[in-house]
C-alpha cells in the first residue's frame, strides 16, 4: 500500500517570542513523529520560520528540535520539501546540503496517486497586491541580499524579526472556532484559473500564506485548498489514494478531519 503525502505551512518558528515558538516547535515534532511511519513525502509550504537568512558562516540560532527531526526523517528516506515563503524567502543551500531537503523558491507541480497538484506558498499570486510584489522583487534581488549579508547578524536578524513582528499577520490568539471557515481569497482563485487554462489541467491547487483554512471547488474543474497555519489552527493536509483531506493536529497526538 502506498504511503501518504503531507503538507503544512505557516509555522512561523521564532514568533512571537522564543517561549511560545518552542511550544509550537515541540508540538510540530510530535506531529512529525505521529506521521513518519505513514509518510512518503512531507511538504512545508512556506513560512516555516518567521525569518531566515543564511550568512556565509551563520544561520539564525534555535529550531534544533525541528531541524534534527527533519534530518532524521530525510535520512530514513522520507522526501522532504521546503518552500520559501514571504517570511523565509532567503534560503540558500544550508538546509539542502546539511539535511538533504529540497528547497523551492516558486510553485511546484506534483503528481500524487495519479492526480495533478499545483503547490505554492501563495504570496503575491493573482491580481493586485502590487506593493508587495514590487517589494519582493527588491528584497530578493542579488544586490539586496549581498548588502544585507554585510550587516552584522546581531543587528540584521534583530531588525528583521522586529519588522516581522510589527508587520506580520500571525497574531491569531483571539480567533475562535467560527474563524475556521473563510471565504476563498479571490486573487488565489483567479491565479488558479489562469494556471489551469495556461499550463494544462490540474486537479488540485494548494496554498499557504493566508492563515485561513479553506477548501473550495471551482465549477467541476478543480479544487483549491488553503492550508491554515500552525500559529492557531495546527492544520495540515493528508493526501492518500482517496485524495486530499484537511485535518488538524491536537496535543493528544491524534488528528481529526475538518470540513470547512
Amino acid at each position: 500500500m502506498s504511503k501518504n503525502i503531507y503538507l503544512v505551512s505557516d509555522i512561523h518558528l521564532g514568533a512571537p517570542n522564543p517561549e511560545k515558538s518552542l511550544d509550537r516547535e515541540k508540538l510540530l515534532v510530535k506531529w512529525l513523529n505521529s506521521i513518519k511511519d505513514k509518510a512518503q513525502a512531507i511538504y512545508f509550504v512556506g513560512d516555516v520560520f518567521d525569518f531566515w537568512f543564511e550568512y556565509k558562516h551563520v544561520v539564525p540560532k534555535g529550531f534544533v528540535r525541528f531541524l534534527g527531526k527533519v534530518g532524521e526523517l530525510a535520512d530514513e528516506g522520507i522526501d522532504i520539501h521546503i518552500f520559501a515563503g514571504n517570511h523565509d524567502l532567503w534560503y540558500k543551500d544550508y538546509l539542502s546540503s546539511n539535511l538533504g531537503v529540497k528547497i523551492h523558491h516558486g510553485a511546484y507541480h506534483a503528481d500524487f496517486f495519479g492526480k495533478k497538484y499545483y503547490l505554492a506558498h501563495g504570496d503575491g499570486l493573482g491580481p493586485g497586491d502590487t506593493g508587495y510584489k514590487l517589494m519582493k522583487k527588491v528584497i530578493t534581488h542579488p544586490i539586496s541580499k549581498w548588502l544585507f549579508a554585510r550587516i552584522h547578524p546581531n543587528f540584521g536578524i534583530g531588525l528583521a524579526l522586529g519588522v516581522s513582528k510589527h508587520g506580520g499577520n500571525h497574531d491569531y490568539t483571539q480567533l475562535g472556532e467560527e474563524s475556521w471557515r473563510y471565504e476563498m481569497n479571490p486573487s488565489l482563485m483567479v491565479h488558479s484559473k489562469e494556471v489551469y487554462e495556461a499550463q494544462g489541467p490540474f486537479d488540485y491547487f494548494i496554498y499557504g500564506h493566508r492563515h485561513a483554512y479553506v477548501r473550495e471547488k471551482f465549477e467541476d474543474k478543480f479544487e483549491v485548498f488553503i492550508l491554515g497555519d500552525w500559529v492557531h489552527f495546527f492544520s495540515y493536509i493528508e493526501i492518500t489514494e482517496n485524495g486530499p483531506e484537511l485535518k488538524k493536529f491536537t496535543s493528544s497526538i491524534s488528528s481529526e478531519a475538518v470540513t470547512p
